[in-house]
């Protein structure tokens, strides 16, 4: 008999599509009422999401904490399956405390900017938490093509020709990635005769050698569909401009999209090719190359920009390259850290959109190119009167917040102490560097991308924090809610509570990529006991 517990599995995507619809039904007019609505959405899936970590991570003698939530009581093989493990609860926690966060920063004035963005969210989220929790390719494609569509109107969400613009070639790039997506699911099904995960890596070893390369072929194709939309080099190009056109709400929750690729590459590689079979660590050597090589141009983006958004844009490349490199060196400890990182970024790289958004509000436009001119040639007049001015100037309050916050977030990203950022950097490089004498040319790139990104990025924020803060503030103070500085505030503060409770933070993680590298635990809590038994090793 199963508990209602049970039944927490599917409610991260029940949850948002029926209020999603309730909005839709309830029309923008009432807008008090799809405020509420949203509002209660929100809450209630922080809370199960909460629930559903706790589920997961039961105990801590029980390395594999899987739950299937099989619709219609089906069999695994042929049902619509969800499958609660301990990365899928973590990845719906980040979603929903993002959701939680744009939602509260758009009360301010944002979802007035146009038209359903209540609606819009909640879907977003249902697809977001319908990726994480599925346990079969199809329903992934479904899931992915259900985030995409309520996120082409959240980056077109406010109009302006700049987002139309980005939302035109955001639309042509992940329409481009689906189709790949489609092609790599039609070639597995039609090569290995399912598209259950579980139910995959526990026929992969039973294909005949062609066949497996066939398979393997069609895995790359669905790898290259993944890795566009973690955005990739060079296939990332249009994800600095999307991200820095749409709205702040709208880039804080989207921030989450790329990882969506990343987590796909996470789950499907280690599942197929984590284990000892004919084809272990199949495309790891590129998955760490390509990660690496997106960490330097992410670098470069992020010195080379001269807006705030479009430097938040690329950290987002510098992150995604930094995952995926960590997991293509095949290692469970390495895969732990960069877990931790992943937690870290994400609540780092949606506080700097919201912040971001705050900062420039009271800035001039083009303030941005203007610094840079002066930089190059100085200001004429500036010079002239500056022995008539004033030795310093005065900080507000205001600017003294967002300015602090800030720091928060260059410290984040940029991996220094005494920060999350720099905790995670050094869990992703202590294995490595534990080996001692045994570092090879792998380890010592990995090593110097991530420190020299990150002195990219100190650089480039503290010359962008400098100018906006200090050297060219607005000439009128922006007012500032505390609705919308609150997430901003509270995104920051959950990066202080993982530093501050590393310990058991980093214990989830390592278990979390110990259960990843052994796929056997995962198998076995999916398929039913006679299949499972037939795929053991």
């Amino acid at each position: 008999m199963s508990s209602w517990t049970d039944h927490l599995v599917i409610a991260p995507i029940v949850v948002p599509l029926i209020a999603g619809a309730l909005m839709v039904l309830a029309g923008e007019g009432r807008r008090t009422i799809n405020n509420i609505l949203a509002l209660a959405s929100v809450a209630g899936l922080l809370l199960v999401a909460l629930a559903l970590v706790g589920l997961a991570d039961t105990a801590a003698q029980a390395p594999s904490q899987t739950r299937v939530y099989r619709l219609g009581d089906w069999p695994a093989l042929f049902a619509i399956v969800l499958v609660l493990d301990r990365l899928s609860a973590l990845m719906v926690l980040l979603t929903s405390v993002l959701g939680v966060a744009a939602l509260v920063f758009s009360f301010a004035r944002w979802y007035r900017a146009g038209a359903y963005f209540h609606p819009l969210l909640q879907f977003q989220l249902m697809g977001l938490n319908g990726a994480f929790l599925t346990g079969d390719l199809f329903n992934l494609f479904v899931f992915f093509e259900v985030l995409l569509a309520p996120s082409y109107g959240l980056v077109l969400h406010g109009s302006g020709i700049a987002r139309a613009r980005a939302g035109l070639h955001y639309l042509a790039v992940n329409l481009a990635a689906s189709l790949l997506f489609l092609i790599g699911v039609s070639m597995i099904y039609g090569l290995a005769g399912t598209l259950s995960m579980a139910d995959l890596a526990a026929r992969f070893g039973e294909l005949r050698a062609e066949d497996r390369a066939l398979v393997e072929a069609a895995i790359a194709i669905l790898g290259v569909a993944f890795l566009i939309k973690a955005g990739i080099w060079p296939l990332g190009f249009w994800l600095p401009t999307a991200y820095a056109a749409a709205s702040a709400p709208s880039a804080a929750i989207l921030s989450i999209l790329s990882k969506v690729g990343v987590y796909a590459v996470l789950r499907l590689w280690l599942l197929l090719f984590g284990g000892d079979g004919a084809s272990a660590g199949f495309g790891g050597g590129f998955l760490m190359i390509a990660g690496i090589v997106t960490i330097a141009f992410g670098s470069f983006a992020v010195l080379a920009t001269q807006s705030m958004p479009r430097l938040a844009g690329a950290s987002v490349l510098v992150s995604s390259g930094t995952l995926l490199a960590a997991i293509g060196m095949g290692q469970a400890a390495v895969t732990s850290g960069a877990l931790y990182y992943l937690v870290s970024s994400v609540f780092a790289i949606a506080a700097l959109f919201l912040l971001i958004e705050l900062v420039e509000r009271s800035r001039e436009v083009g303030a941005d190119v203007i610094a840079v001119t002066r930089e190059a040639i100085g200001d004429v007049e500036e010079e002239a009167e500056q022995s008539d001015e004033e030795t310093g100037i005065a900080i507000p309050g205001t600017m003294a917040v967002l300015g602090m916050s800030f720091l928060a977030c260059a410290l984040v990203l940029a991996g220094l102490p005494p920060l999350s950022g720099f905790l995670a950097k050094f869990a992703i490089l202590a294995p490595l560097l534990a080996s001692g004498a045994d570092l090879g040319a792998a380890d010592w790139t990995l090593l110097a991308a991530l420190v020299l990104s990150g002195l990219a990025t100190i650089i480039a924020m503290t010359r962008v924090g400098i100018d906006a803060f200090w050297a060219s503030p607005g000439a009128t103070l922006a007012r500032v809610r505390v609705i919308e500085i609150a997430p901003v505030l509270g995104l920051l503060f959950l990066c202080v509570g993982i530093t501050v409770k590393a310990g058991p933070v980093m214990r989830y993680m390592e278990t979390t990529a110990r259960s990843l590298h052994a796929p056997q635990e995962y198998i076995r809590g999916v398929l039913p006991p006679s299949r499972a038994e037939r795929s053991a090793p």
